[in-house]
């Protein structure tokens, strides 16, 4: 047994059920898809193979028949904050960020894993990224973010969260790892990033300080005209409601 969770239970019916409430209702500007064709393409990029050996690049048909345009200026990027970031972008009403993308919201919250040599999906237990980087979970949303960081466009918004422990700007972290390396520096006028606390939390980093300073310093470095702000008024709004 692993020590992570199993497969979500229903993760077909799940995901091809998001797939259709994404094309139909949530965003049918992206015009036609074969839902069937992409769980397919999702299920195949891990079935049949050893939970630990499950590289980014398995999940690349799945990528190529759920990728749609990303609206210039509405790229949402995060770390440490999921949660803030769905009540934000709205569903893309406002932002989209990575899940808010058909790609994205097709694996949001959701957890999956197969057994090498049988076909069918591990409901029992899944690898945690402890136990081995390589899991099928870990290398979907690495090939996520690649692709979310390359189609982006126009101003980029980055919203980091101030009371996080270790600092606003994890490294290792998605953001970090995956993102900042794959944004296409001509189609991007702007970097702005928000630095938001969390109400009565702790005040560890904020703009110029700390790990917030190294990625200040990081995307200058890559020649990206950049603005940070602390504690962002819509975005404490939201948080004093909630």
């Amino acid at each position: 047994k692993w020590k992570g969770e199993g497969t979500t239970q229903n993760l077909e019916n799940i995901v091809i059920g998001r797939c259709y409430d994404y094309i139909r209702i949530i965003n049918p500007a992206v015009g036609e898809k074969n839902c069937s064709q992409i769980w397919e393409a999702f299920k195949n990029a891990f079935i049949n193979k050893d939970p630990c050996s499950i590289l980014p690049k398995d999940y690349e048909l799945f990528i190529n028949l759920s990728l749609h345009t990303i609206p210039p200026n509405k790229s949402l990027f995060w770390e440490n904050n999921q949660l803030l970031v769905n009540s934000f972008a709205d569903r893309g009403r406002r932002y989209m960020s990575l899940g808010d993308t058909l790609f994205g919201f097709f694996g949001d919250f959701l957890n999956w894993c197969g057994q090498a040599d049988s076909p069918g999906l591990d409901y029992e237990s899944c690898p945690t990224t402890m136990e081995c980087e390589n899991n099928a979970v870990e290398s979907f949303w690495r090939m996520a973010s690649i692709t979310y960081a390359q189609h982006s466009s126009g101003v980029i918004h980055v919203l980091l969260n101030g009371s996080a422990d270790g600092g606003a700007y994890p490294q290792p972290g998605f953001f970090a790892d995956y993102e900042i390396p794959n944004l296409q520096k001509g189609k991007i006028s702007q970097i702005v990033i928000w630095v938001v606390d969390d109400i009565e939390g702790p005040d560890i980093d904020s703009c110029g300080t700390n790990s917030v300073k190294i990625l200040e310093t990081r995307l200058k470095t890559l020649g990206y005209d950049i603005t940070c702000t602390d504690n962002n008024k819509s975005v404490m709004f939201l948080l004093c409601l909630d």
